[in-house]
């Protein structure tokens, strides 16, 4: 089966020539796979980082690269598009298809991602029914809902944009735009191989840390330790940026001290207070020798972490869970 677009009959002529646009998969032409694909980038940066802006009362650029383009989002249309286009008027097949396709392009993103940098992206261990913290039933149901939306709202306006241009010019702005993006991803994944030691610089502030408040002698039953990890493991989860952090660590500090006080053991206020001063410092040093990049990726991606962190994490939330 081919789907069949409409294109003039001097684009017609102009195809004769560079045939490689019109080579076709699964019955698209590269052309139109690959405008599809940058304005669904496009759209997909607009609403993840208006969606997490909105969550964090602040602007968050989102995407790998720092271009306005999240490719997994772009990549996600389009494959979902190619798979199920021949089904686009059976809703339900619609649903479900999407729900697979999505979830597993999801799964092997994130795969990807943490074997090439050595770092988890995001991080679904929280949510019920996950799989190894990278994909999880809720997010598969909503990308069963996106997949839906995008082939009866948002595909007939993608189609309509994409005929708006010729296809001369429109060949010559994907190619200028491949260009620019492909410098984007390498200055980008430069940045990103370079998160790990800083990651692990963070892991090992935050493991003194943890290490000195989990052997303190002032926790007397099981609730105050299940109360304390819980509150190392938000205080971490909450380091998106430096300035956010610390306006975190300074609640969490005068939380520790109403804690202490109501059961009469100031004389720990003192020594938990320099210790949480160190650790701020440390996480303060490493935010500051980062570059741009870098600084962009650890404001997108609030619960970026290391590998060892992600399992550590894993860890002690069945503990939290299990003594519940």
């Amino acid at each position: 089966m081919k789907k069949m677009f409409d294109i003039s009959r001097a684009d017609l002529d102009y195809e004769r020539e560079f045939s490689m646009w019109t080579m076709e998969i699964m019955g698209i032409d590269v052309y139109h796979i690959l405008n599809w694909f940058f304005i669904y980038s496009f759209l997909g940066w607009v609403w993840e980082s208006c969606y997490v802006s909105a969550k964090e009362r602040r602007w968050v650029n989102r995407g790998f690269v720092t271009g306005p383009v999240c490719t997994i989002y772009g990549c996600g249309a389009v494959a979902v598009y190619l798979f199920l286009w021949p089904l686009e008027e059976q809703i339900v097949l619609l649903y479900f298809g999407g729900m697979i396709v999505a979830t597993v392009l999801e799964y092997i993103t994130a795969w990807l991602m943490e074997t090439i940098f050595h770092a988890s992206w995001w991080d679904y261990s929280t949510q019920p029914y996950n799989l190894q913290g990278r994909i999880c039933l809720g997010a598969s149901l909503g990308w069963g809902l996106f997949t839906v939306i995008l082939f009866k709202v948002f595909h007939p306006g993608v189609e309509k944009i994409v005929s708006l241009y010729s296809v001369s010019a429109g060949k010559i702005a994907v190619m200028c735009i491949m260009i620019v993006h492909l410098m984007d991803l390498i200055a980008s994944a430069s940045a990103a191989f370079g998160l790990k030691s800083k990651l692990e610089h963070l892991d090992v502030a935050f493991d003194e840390l943890a290490e000195y408040l989990t052997s303190a002698k002032f926790h007397e039953t099981t609730e105050d330790w299940k109360w304390k990890i819980q509150c190392i493991r938000e205080n971490y989860s909450a380091a998106d940026f430096y300035s956010k952090y610390s306006r975190r660590m300074e609640i969490r500090q005068a939380v520790w001290n109403d804690y202490l006080e109501q059961r009469g053991i100031l004389e720990y206020k003192e020594e938990i207070s320099q210790k949480i001063s160190l650790f701020h410092k440390k996480l303060k040093e490493a935010y500051r020798e980062n570059d741009f990049f870098r600084k962009r990726m650890l404001n997108s991606y609030p619960h970026l972490k290391s590998l060892p962190r992600k399992a550590k994490e894993v860890s002690l939330h069945r503990i939290i869970r299990k003594n519940k």
